[in-house]
């Protein structure tokens, strides 16, 4: 009989993150300072994030522990489970070995909560009163509205206002979990007047959301920002994913071939295949692909430039090194809504520069089209975002059909699409469109951004 899951004990959870940094060939360029543009000190990121995750972020360390208590919140639904999609690979007539892991089991039912429940403890023991933050989806603010009650903290959250009608029960949830949500941009900071006195009917974006957010809390006392996916703490607080991913494959007796993964900001798929990728780094996997996939609406990787750009619409953030549409982009209202960040982790970006991953696009019908045959055979309604990694399970699954070739393909499941029927209903009822990002607007967007010297 085929084992169809590959279970951890809670003995098995990572005592500690693992950080790629110091394994990398070249290390991703240091931040800048938004205004001046010089090389950002510690010192210049303390007003925004909590004094021990601007170590993290700068550590050349590559284990770092993991603090009891934050092990212990992640024991309530860690270690994930690790799947074998053998129906999946039945339904496709495919020789490839399929497997996922399979974070929609949080209680906010996708991988956030593996950095918010570390940030929440570190704004605590810094002896913090809140946090703010921006959501695209959704799935970030219930991940850190989830966390915040656990350590006593409050929290403000800027929603992306399409996300905020088009998910109203990702909304729900955030206030159920004490959130304090409001649609972006809002009226509570001049950084969303100054974009609604100039469109009053803006869908928003992760960039003005983000603007919002570190406002509000550099702007009241005792709060700090809280950030969910593209820097290197984040990436690092998620590697507890690939890290139970490869004692899962060994108890399956296989290692992948091919790591799959959607990517907006990056951290659910960099969470995954940093802890592989560091075999590829040292030689000893040569061959290992690993493919980033994003949506044509908003192809940073695919179709952005690497270069410094500000991390919001605003020009508050740091300035990164990054594959970025820039800060001014505006994106359409498509239903993967956390997968439309202008730019992209500066870890994966490097690696993609240096040829070690890969990047893909694809158009929302396709993923969908994917996502429903994932369903029917494996049961899991994933997710919009995490479609996108099916699609190119999908396709490569297709590929070794036609090639005859037995390859091990394993994905990060990120999270379950229970909040996004509608999005479901809408390809259902064909009234889905396609869009991919025009030319001119990339251009347009370019042309902004920030001249910083090499």
């Amino acid at each position: 009989m085929a084992q169809y899951k590959y279970l951890l004990e809670e003995k098995d959870l990572p005592t500690h993150w693992y950080n790629v940094i110091p394994d990398m060939k070249t290390p991703p360029p240091p931040y800048r300072h938004p205004v001046t543009l010089k090389l950002m000190t510690p010192d210049d990121l303390a007003p925004v994030f909590p004094q021990a995750l601007i170590m993290q972020e700068a550590s050349q360390e590559r284990w770092i522990e993991i603090p009891d208590e934050v092990r212990d919140v992640l024991k309530m639904w860690r270690p994930s489970p690790l799947y074998r999609a053998a129906r999946w690979e039945r339904a496709l007539d495919t020789p490839a070995k399929i497997y996922y892991k399979w974070e929609g089991v949080s209680p906010p039912g996708s991988h956030k909560p593996n950095t918010a429940v570390a940030q929440c403890y570190y704004a605590k023991e810094e002896g913090l009163e809140g946090l703010a933050t921006e959501t695209g989806a959704g799935q970030w603010g219930s991940a850190l509205c989830f966390a915040t009650q656990l350590f006593g903290l409050k929290v403000k959250v800027f929603m992306v206002t399409i996300s905020y009608h088009q998910k109203p029960y990702r909304r729900i949830a955030m206030e159920t979990w004490g959130g304090n949500v409001v649609p972006s941009p809002s009226s509570e900071t001049k950084a969303g007047r100054d974009i609604l006195a100039v469109d009053p009917e803006t869908s928003g974006s992760l960039g003005i959301a983000i603007s919002e957010a570190i406002e509000y809390a550099v702007t009241h006392d005792g709060w700090k920002y809280s950030l969910g996916s593209v820097v290197n703490f984040v990436l690092l607080h998620q590697t507890v994913v690939g890290m139970e991913a490869r004692k899962q494959m060994e108890m399956a007796g296989d290692y992948p071939d091919i790591l799959i993964g959607c990517v907006g900001g990056g951290s659910n798929f960099a969470g995954l295949f940093l802890p592989f990728i560091k075999d590829k780094l040292d030689g000893s996997k040569p061959d290992l692909r690993v493919i980033n996939v994003e949506s044509t609406a908003c192809p940073s990787l695919t179709r952005g430039i690497y270069a410094y750009d500000w991390g919001d619409t605003a020009k508050t953030g740091p300035v990164a090194k990054m594959h970025t549409v820039g800060h001014g982009f505006i994106p359409a209202p498509v239903h993967a809504g956390g997968l439309r960040y202008h730019g992209m982790a500066p870890i994966i970006c490097r690696l993609l520069e240096d040829g070690f991953v890969e990047a893909r696009a694809y158009h929302q019908n396709a993923v969908f089209e994917a996502a429903e045959s994932f369903a029917r055979a494996e049961g899991f309604i994933v997710a919009p975002e995490t479609a996108h990694a099916i699609k190119a399970v999908y396709d490569e699954a297709l590929a070794c059909r036609e090639s005859g070739e037995a390859k091990v393909i394993l994905f990060n499941n990120s999270g379950h699409g229970h909040f996004d029927l509608a999005a479901y209903d809408a390809y259902h009822r064909r009234e889905l469109p396609d869009y991919a990002l025009e030319e001119e607007k990339i251009q347009q967007a370019l042309a902004e951004l920030p001249q910083v010297p090499e």
